[in-house]
């Protein structure tokens, strides 16, 4: 049996000897412009990005806390250095992080509940974990 395509289907592949080959490179990018689920990369990248959930702080750690900012609160004149632990919320998905901050407190805004410090930071004091003064002996 003869087929349609014996005549040629054992000859060379044919290579130009005036234009070289294109990259494989090049050649796929040919077909970049029609990836059908632009963004699909992103969206996954984002879904697997984890979040902390902010946990409650037990009776213990609120009194400390509260204690450690009212002995703030006695001493800010001092410009005190320490180092909070606060939770900031995601903007893109339920949860958040923890974040510390280190540097000298400049004041405790009782009214906007918030420690700002000397480089202009403000921190909520609602989302602060923890406070450790530094340099207390």
């Amino acid at each position: 049996m003869k087929d349609e395509y014996d005549d040629i289907i054992n000859l060379p592949h044919h290579r130009s000897a005036r234009h070289s080959g294109m990259t494989m490179h090049d050649r796929a990018a040919q077909f970049g412009a029609f990836k059908a689920l632009s963004g699909y990369e992103d969206a996954i990248a984002e879904t697997a990005r984890l979040t902390d959930n902010r946990a409650a702080l037990s009776d213990e750690q609120a009194f400390v806390l509260n204690e450690t900012i009212k002995e703030l609160c006695g001493n800010i004149a001092e410009k005190p250095e320490v180092e909070l632990e606060y939770f900031v919320p995601d903007s893109r998905k339920p949860g958040g992080a923890y974040v510390k901050i280190r540097g000298r407190l400049r004041r405790f805004d009782g009214t906007l509940r918030e420690f700002v410090f000397s480089g202009g930071e403000k921190i909520p004091a609602d989302s602060v974990v923890k406070i450790t003064i530094l340099g207390k002996s």
